[in-house]
């Protein structure tokens, strides 16, 4: 991977998570959210391993404030960070057969862990047995097209974006 340069370069990457966090607080179709993108893009551009935390979790909090908060917050954050993982995993060979399959593993990680969190902590909804967790499972089957699909747009529009700017402005890397 080229690293990216300088102050400038940080600026670009901020921005970048930023306005991905933006498309959260626009009415979107259930699901359809640029959460796995932000996260894969920040695990694979920042060097800074603590800014690869720090930055899209900080986008996602601020984009959380004007969506509001709900029971489900620690899975949707657990989630988040192992995504970032998933970014730093990819960062050495960002190619889109890589960024691919970092978003289709975010999607179901993603669906795996926050509707475990559902089951977890909704005893009035599904009961706490396997019946109950896969019933929870199934019944979030139908959301999982949308989170499958806007991973797969945001993040291609985000890597893409990114590697569409660099071209134009060599300056960001080094």
């Amino acid at each position: 991977m080229e690293k990216i340069k300088g102050n400038l370069g940080l600026i670009a990457l901020v921005v970048v998570v930023l306005v991905a966090a933006i498309f959260r607080i626009i009415p979107h179709p259930p699901n359809f959210t640029p959460i796995a993108a932000m996260a894969l893009f920040g695990g694979a551009y920042f060097t800074n391993k603590k800014l690869a935390f720090l930055i899209p979790m900080a986008a996602m909090l601020l984009s959380d404030l004007f969506i509001g908060f709900h029971s489900g917050m620690p899975a949707v954050y657990l989630s988040f960070a192992l995504m970032v993982l998933i970014g730093m995993r990819i960062s050495n060979n960002i190619k889109p057969k890589s960024v691919i399959i970092g978003s289709l593993s975010a999607s179901v990680l993603f669906f795996v862990i926050t509707n475990f969190g559902v089951w977890m902590t909704s005893a009035t909804m599904y009961s706490q047995g396997l019946y109950g967790l896969t019933a929870c499972y199934v019944a979030a089957i139908p959301f999982f097209h949308n989170t499958v699909l806007g991973d797969l747009v945001f993040t291609s529009v985000l890597f893409g974006g990114f590697y569409l700017v660099r071209q134009k402005f060599p300056i960001l890397v080094k």
